[in-house]
């Protein structure tokens, strides 16, 4: 584990507590991707370690430098016991592993799709990527590395992320907030967005 993973690590138990769980997945040609699992009442997190080992490069530039670039890693809540949740680890390290795999550059506001349900019956596909700084503190690293966000993840059902693409991120966060919908609701239904 490299000592960026190990401060990241550090971080997340700082602030979501001890895992209780944690499973790793390795794709072809990507560094391994772990997700942690923390239980916090009655709400569970799931959070990838290993996204951040290296910084995130844009697909059009001819050298990646392994220093400098955005670094992030997922975070997931979802509401406990209501669904089977655990299933939708793969799903998550494929995300996380989508830099190294796709070239993405992930940041808030766009949209991460896996192409079937996050876990078994979920209405949800795809994530939206919402900013950092809420629930773990961003980890600041030493120059020229930049900091580790830490990102929290939107399940968005596929109507939801059409209507996301049609009109951005921000104008669904606030169809979500007119709506109070329960973001970490497993079983939610999509809000409406024909009004």
């Amino acid at each position: 584990m490299s000592d960026v993973l190990e401060l990241v690590e550090a971080r997340l138990r700082t602030s979501l507590g001890e895992p209780d769980a944690r499973a790793a997945v390795t794709f072809i040609g990507t560094d391994r991707i772990e997700v942690l699992r923390f239980l916090d009442g009655g709400v569970v997190r799931y959070a990838t370690l290993g996204m951040s080992g290296q910084p995130m490069t844009d697909p059009a530039a001819v050298v990646a430098d392994p220093l400098t670039g955005p670094r992030a890693e997922l975070i997931l809540s979802v509401r406990a016991g209501l669904a089977d949740t655990d299933k939708m680890l793969r799903p998550l390290a494929v995300l996380a592993a989508s830099p190294q795999v796709e070239g993405l550059v992930v940041v808030p506001g766009a949209s991460l799709d896996v192409g079937e349900p996050l876990w078994p019956g979920a209405a949800f596909t795809s994530v939206l990527v919402a900013a950092s700084g809420g629930l773990v503190e961003d980890l600041v690293l030493d120059a020229p590395r930049e900091p580790v966000r830490f990102l929290p993840l939107l399940p968005m059902t596929p109507n939801e992320a059409a209507w996301k693409r049609v009109h951005g991120a921000e104008a669904l966060q606030e169809r979500w907030l007119q709506h109070g919908t329960d973001l970490r609701d497993p079983l939610r239904k999509g809000v409406p967005l024909d009004s």
